[in-house]
């Protein structure tokens, strides 16, 4: 049953990116940024999948990753760098107004509060490791896919972008582990490696679909 929530879940994911792609670049700028502040929000969730315990907010890190690409490479870096910040100040504005949140003392009445406090009460290593990692990758995604779109010359849209977020999201894997879970968990390797294999399993479902980016935007500026 998780298995196929979690190809609906990319699907959905990659027809949004579609759709906010076709409304144009402020639509797709504010997925990348709601993305980012959702899979933080909801990296506390696991799932069991393909017999693993993996968390199915890599879909929304990946959307992010692609929909940065998405606009690069439609609409210039300057606006891929614009999501990118507004993404980090985004997601610093969420992690104080989460504390401030569970700060309050609730009312008699309140039945709300202690679920409140088990989401947003999340390890200020784990938020704090997840935001720095997030916004280096995003940088250097940002500087690499540049660097691809000039050596093929603007060509081959869907390799370049798979080569892209397969690279970042194994140097995401590999830095968010060391840093968020060093001397936490047992095994680094064994999280590294099953982690990047549901990422890049995501990664080749998802960028066959952004083939049809270029209808999308075609279809905009109609």
């Amino acid at each position: 049953m998780n298995e196929f929530i979690f190809i609906i879940h990319i699907l959905l994911v990659v027809i949004f990116l579609l759709l906010a792609l076709r409304l144009g670049k402020n639509y797709l700028l504010a997925l990348v940024c709601l993305q980012a502040i959702i899979a933080n929000l909801f990296v506390v969730k696991q799932i069991d999948l393909f017999s693993r315990i993996v968390t199915p907010t890599d879909v929304f890190i990946i959307g992010t990753f692609l929909g940065e690409n998405l606009l690069q490479e439609y609409f210039g870096k300057e606006e891929a760098n614009k999501a990118i910040k507004i993404s980090f100040f985004s997601m610093i504005f969420f992690l104080v107004m989460s504390k401030i949140q569970i700060l309050y003392q609730p009312s008699a009445f309140d039945t709300m509060h202690s679920s409140f406090k088990n989401i947003l009460s999340n390890s200020p290593r784990i938020i704090v490791s997840s935001i720095l990692v997030f916004f280096f990758v995003q940088k250097f995604d940002l500087i690499f896919f540049g660097f691809l779109k000039k050596i093929f010359n603007e060509k081959h849209f869907v390799f370049r972008l798979t080569i892209s977020a397969l690279l970042m999201q194994l140097l995401d894997t590999v830095l968010f582990t060391f840093l968020a879970l060093k001397g936490i968990a047992s095994s680094l390797f064994d999280i590294i490696l099953f982690s990047f294999i549901i990422k890049a399993t995501v990664i080749l479902l998802t960028t066959p679909f952004m083939r049809f980016s270029k209808k999308m935007v075609k279809a905009s500026n109609e």
